[in-house]
């Protein structure tokens, strides 16, 4: 039915008079903002300091490794998506081509409207594949880089041979895989001449093997040299001793092990009962116990001491037996001692040197000094410390907020070339790769900082630096990202 008619009302609109619409209404405040109800948005600033990249994986780069003789070749690892059937897959790169920018800014160049160099993007050479889970860890053979080796999630341990043309272009074929352990934590390769292309591996189930590889034995191109059961939980972290002596372990049991891989220690009666290892020591010892368990580990140029890291910011210093000598080795039986740090090339195998407190969550990540008596850790804190092994481990440096509150995942100090061995590599969560001038005591993290490197999505956001390598020069830097890219930094 329609509306009723109503005659009676005006729909017109109402006019204003023409004196009405001339007069002026004055303005005494001035222009007033409109309301909003958003606030306004968060400018965001995007820097890729990077000369170059890599970007065919799928997911994070759990893993990265770096030729030792030809350090242009890189190897990275992760998995090929977020799912848990996803299956691990790996890339071998070169960055030879890639052109390092000029020194002078862009202002100062021949052509000033010409464009800053872009970032050069990398192409593989070989794919990693048949590993089920992701690939958690790479290294290549010492000393002259022969074999590629690759650990996952899914125990696979696989082997691959590099072979290099006349073209000087190199090529990797597959040469065995062995499956030992539920997972494969890290992998460290034997620095040793002696036992070339020895590796040694940590497992989930608390278990460390070392192989030796040869190529040329079709039957067991992949040998067991030794296996190892004495941790109770998961074997977090491993380092051989600079002349591939020994080999320490640690564990999320609190337990640390150095192994006398090769007998060198049992033919001078300096091994445990065990006949194993040269040190044992367990959470059992309330003075070297770490509630939550131990995650770094690192062995001094000298093979004097070993440095543990554990939760909680927990470094402790371990003595090792020299093998020149006669002393005896120290089980956590027998670990009480009053040894100083600058006397621990006399200390017994297994004396606590030292316990140290500096900084307040988990110690991630440590690295000595080949060319000062220097130890850096990394924590979960955000922070780094640097001790003094000379001076009886006393806090030379304490950069708090090195990567704000982000995690440090690694340190490492660049071993020649640059800074004389006062120079330290860091990576964190935050995304960021710095690096630090630890010479002189200071406290400021400002007085420390020589230069940073960004591009990785970082801030906690998937986007961490979770490693990097830089050579022995430390010219360039290679980071893995947890944002799935692969970033070439030039000092």
């Amino acid at each position: 039915m329609s509306a009723p008619h109503q005659d009676d009302i005006d729909d017109a609109p109402e006019m204003l008079d023409a004196d009405d619409a001339l007069e002026e209404v004055e303005d005494g405040e001035g222009d007033i903002a409109m309301d909003s109800d958003d606030d306004e948005p968060e400018e965001i600033t995007l820097q890729n300091d990077s000369i170059a990249y890599f970007d065919s994986h799928k997911d994070s780069v759990f893993a990265i490794a770096q030729h030792p003789t030809q350090p242009s070749l890189i190897a990275t690892g992760g998995s090929e998506g977020e799912g848990d059937d996803a299956p691990g897959k790996g890339y071998v790169f070169d960055t030879s081509p890639v052109v390092g920018r000029p020194v002078l800014p862009a202002s100062y160049n021949a052509d000033p409207s010409s464009q800053q160099q872009r970032s050069t993007e990398l192409k593989p050479l070989f794919t990693i594949e048949g590993h089920s889970d992701s690939i958690n860890t790479l290294t290549f053979t010492l000393p002259n880089g022969e074999f590629l080796v690759s650990g996952g999630l899914d125990g696979r341990l696989r082997t691959y041979q590099l072979s290099v043309d006349a073209r000087n272009k190199p090529s990797f074929t597959f040469v065995a895989e062995s499956q030992e352990v539920p997972e494969v934590n890290w992998l460290a390769p034997c620095p040793s001449p002696k036992y070339p292309n020895t590796i040694a591996l940590g497992a989930s189930d608390g278990s460390v093997w070392v192989y030796t590889i040869d190529a040329s034995d079709a039957a067991t191109p992949m040998q067991i040299v030794q296996s190892y059961f004495l941790h109770t939980a998961a074997c977090t972290a491993g380092a051989w001793s600079p002349d591939g002596t020994f080999l320490a372990t640690v564990s999320e049991d609190s337990s640390l092990y150095v192994w006398d891989v090769w007998g060198e220690a049992a033919a001078k009666n300096l091994v445990n009962d065990n006949g194993q290892t040269v040190v044992s020591l367990t959470g059992q010892d309330q003075r070297f116990g770490v509630d939550g368990g131990l995650y770094s580990v690192a062995i001094d140029p000298k093979t004097l001491f070993v440095a543990v890291g554990g939760a909680g910011g927990a470094v402790k210093i371990v003595g090792l037996p020299r093998l020149g000598s006669d002393t005896q080795p120290t089980s956590s039986k027998q670990s009480k001692s009053k040894a100083k740090g600058g006397e621990a090339g006399s200390a017994q195998g297994g004396t606590i040197l030292a316990d140290l407190q500096t900084q307040s969550d988990g110690i991630e990540t440590l690295s000595f000094s080949t060319r000062q008596p220097l130890l850096a850790a990394g924590s979960v804190d955000g922070s780094i410390a640097v001790y003094d092994t000379s001076r009886r481990f006393a806090v030379r440096r304490h950069i708090k907020e090195a990567h704000e509150e982000f995690s440090v995942v690694k340190v490492e100090f660049v071993a020649g070339g640059l800074g004389d061995g006062w120079l330290l590599t860091s990576c964190g969560m935050d995304g960021v790769v710095r690096r630090w001038d630890v010479h002189g005591a200071a406290s400021s993290a400002e007085t420390s900082l020589v230069k940073e490197w960004r591009g990785h999505r970082g801030d906690g956001e998937g986007g961490g630096v979770l490693g990097f390598v830089e050579g022995t020069t430390g010219e360039r830097i290679v980071t893995a990202g947890d944002d799935g890219v692969v970033l070439v930094f030039e000092a």
